[in-house]
C-alpha cells in the first residue's frame, strides 16, 4: 500500500479468514479505516504487545493511533454493543474518542426486538435452521429493505423517534406474536433509545462527505468488509448467506464513492477452509484431519464461540470469489497451521453421487447435490513457518503450495500470515 492508492480488504471464504489482522497490518499504511458492511455477526481477534483485542463492529484500524476509523452507512449498528465495545478498547489501553471514530449518520440500528425475531425465528426452524449469530442482523436489513428501520440520526429527534419505532414494532411485534413470543415494549425501547442517544449522537457524521473530502486530499483509504465473499446475499451459498453483500464493491455503494476510489483489492483466506453454520462445505473433513486443523488453528468462532467446520482449502470457491468478489490478490492466513502435514490438499473440482464433476462454483451450489471434493495433493513441509516474515525463508514446499493456489486462481498471493501477531506477515514481492 505505497503512495495515495487505497485498498479494500474482503473476505475470500466463509469468513473468520484473518481480516482482522491483515487490516491492522495494512492500517499503518493508511489514513482513514472504514468498515462497509455487516453488524456485531462480524469477528476479530487482534494480538498486539501480547494484548488481545476482540472486535465485532469497530474497524480493526482504530488500534493504530492516529488513525481515523469509519462506519459507513451499509452498515448496521447495535448502538449498546457498539459503546460497550468502545468501552472495553479503552481499557485496553487504546485511546479512542468522536474526534477519530464516525459512524456515518444514515446508518440502520439494531434493537433488541430484531434480536428476539432473530433467535425466535431461528428456533421456529428446528432442523433448517441458518445458523445466525442471532445478533438481530437480518432483520435489521430486513427492516431497512422495507423502510421501517431506525437510524442513527433519528435519535436526535424525540418526536421522530417515537413515530418511526412505532412503525418498527407494528410490523416486529406482529412477527413475536406469531412465533409465540410477548411482544416489545416500546414505551421501555424508547426510554432506553433517549437516554443513550446523547453518547452516541457525538460519534454520527456524514461519512460519504469525509470519504469524499479524504479523497480529495489524497489520504490513503482501507476499506474493511466483514464475513466473506461465499457469504454473499446475492453471490454466497444462498440461503445460507448474510444479509449484506461482502464484495469488494460494496464499499463504493457504503461510502458513496466512485469506483475509482476502490484500489487494489485484497481477499483473505486462509490455507485451509472453515464454515461457521449450515450450508454445503465440500471440502469439510469429518475426521481427525479435520479436528487436527480445528484444534491447530484454535477453530472457535469470535463472536459465538462456535467450533468452526474444518476442511481442506477449496479452490474451486476460492476462484469464484475473486471473480465476483473483484479481488486483485489474496492474503493467505495461518499456513502454520499446516505445519508438519505429511501432505496437503486442495479442491479443484467437485462430484456428486451419479459421477457428474463441475468445476464452477455457482453451477455446483444450484445443481444435483450434494457435492464432495475432488483433490490434488501436494507434499507436506517438515519445516516451521510459524513466526515467519521473509519468503525466502519459507520451506520449498510451503512456496510450491502457496505458488500452486495463485496459479489456479488466476491471480497473486501478495501476503502471507504465519501466525496471530500483527508483526508475522511475509510480503511475497520482497522473496
Amino acid at each position: 500500500m505505497s503512495g495515495s492508492a487505497n485498498v479494500t480488504v474482503i473476505g475470500a471464504q466463509w469468513g473468520d479468514e484473518g481480516k482482522g489482522k491483515v487490516v491492522d497490518w495494512l492500517s499503518e499504511r493508511a489514513d482513514v479505516v472504514v468498515r462497509f458492511q455487516g453488524g456485531n455477526n462480524a469477528g476479530h481477534t487482534l494480538l498486539v504487545d501480547g494484548v488481545e483485542h476482540r472486535l465485532s463492529l469497530l474497524p480493526a484500524g482504530v488500534v493504530r493511533p492516529g488513525r481515523v476509523a469509519m462506519l459507513a452507512g451499509g452498515v448496521v449498528l447495535d448502538p449498546w454493543a457498539f459503546l460497550k465495545e468502545i468501552d472495553d478498547i479503552r481499557a485496553r489501553g487504546v485511546a479512542l474518542s468522536h474526534d477519530r471514530l464516525w459512524v456515518d449518520a444514515g446508518v440502520s440500528l439494531i434493537l433488541p426486538v430484531h434480536s428476539r425475531v432473530d433467535r425466535a425465528r431461528e428456533a421456529a426452524a428446528a432442523g433448517r435452521a441458518l445458523g445466525t449469530t442471532g445478533r438481530g442482523i437480518g432483520p435489521a436489513y430486513e427492516d431497512r429493505a422495507g423502510r421501517r428501520a431506525l437510524r442513527l440520526c433519528d435519535l436526535a429527534d424525540a418526536e421522530l423517534l417515537a413515530s418511526r419505532l412505532g412503525v418498527l414494532l407494528h410490523h416486529n411485534n406482529a412477527l413475536l406474536r406469531a412465533f409465540g413470543e410477548d411482544e416489545e415494549d416500546g414505551d421501555v425501547l424508547l426510554r432506553d433509545l433517549l437516554e443513550m442517544a446523547p453518547r452516541i449522537l457525538p460519534y454520527a457524521r456524514d461519512v460519504s462527505l469525509e470519504l469524499r473530502r479524504a479523497t480529495s486530499e489524497g489520504l490513503r483509504i482501507l476499506f474493511e468488509g466483514a464475513q466473506g465473499v461465499l457469504l454473499d446475499l446475492h453471490y454466497g451459498t444462498y440461503p445460507y448467506v448474510t444479509s449484506s453483500h461482502t464484495l469488494a464493491s460494496q464499499a463504493l455503494v457504503s461510502g458513496g464513492l466512485a469506483p475509482c476510489h476502490l484500489g487494489r483489492v485484497l481477499g483473505i483466506a486462509k490455507a485451509y477452509a472453515t464454515r461457521v453454520g449450515s450450508g454445503p462445505f465440500p471440502s469439510e473433513l469429518d475426521d481427525e484431519v479435520g479436528e487436527r486443523l480445528g484444534e491447530r488453528g484454535r477453530e472457535f468462532g469470535t463472536v459465538t464461540g462456535r467450533r468452526r467446520r474444518c476442511g481442506w482449502l477449496d479452490v474451486v470457491a476460492l476462484r469464484h470469489a475473486v471473480a465476483v468478489g473483484g479481488i486483485d490478490g489474496l492474503v493467505l492466513t495461518k499456513i502454520d497451521v499446516l505445519d508438519g502435514f505429511s501432505e496437503v490438499k486442495y479442491a479443484v473440482a467437485y462430484e456428486n453421487s451419479s459421477g457428474e464433476r463441475v468445476e464452477d462454483f455457482r453451477a455446483a451450489m444450484g445443481g444435483a447435490g450434494p457435492w464432495r471434493a475432488v483433490y490434488e495433493t501436494m507434499p507436506g513441509w517438515g519445516g516451521v513457518t510459524a513466526g515467519l516474515r521473509s519468503y525466502g525463508d519459507l520451506p520449498v514446499a510451503a512456496r510450491e503450495y502457496v505458488g500452486r493456489v495463485g496459479e489456479l486462481c488466476g491471480v497473486p498471493v501478495d501476503l502471507i500470515s504465519t501466525s496471530p501477531d500483527r508483526n508475522d506477515m511475509i510480503r511475497c514481492d520482497e522473496g
